[in-house]
């Protein structure tokens, strides 16, 4: 299992109209391509004005394939550019993870 960590920072007073704007337009076509996802989290301390997604992949080859699938979605392409119109993004960090052999999560 591939576990893709995405932490976006929104610019302050931002996050909820990025939300917003994620579930009008890109959640569906996410969705679409990569399943549900495995968690979608806003923090509520430590580092604010900041949210993570996690999606769950089989392996290197099926996050590719899956996500190549989402990027020539017009659907996404459509959310990309409203995401970049709105200008509520600061920052953006991604991280591949593999579960510890001990960890209580179903492979």
């Amino acid at each position: 299992m591939l576990l893709d960590v995405r932490t976006y920072t929104c610019r302050p007073g931002r996050l909820k109209p990025q939300l917003d704007l994620y579930e009008q337009y890109g959640l569906t076509p996410q969705k679409r391509h990569l399943g549900e996802p495995f968690a979608f989290l806003v923090t509520e301390t430590g580092p604010l004005n900041t949210y993570t997604h996690i999606w769950a992949y089989e392996n290197a080859g099926d996050r590719e394939k899956k996500r190549a699938a989402m990027q020539a979605d017009p659907d996404w392409q459509l959310f990309i550019q409203k995401s970049a119109e709105a200008g509520n993004l600061a920052s953006q960090e991604t991280r591949l993870m593999t579960p510890a052999p001990f960890a209580p999560i179903k492979r």
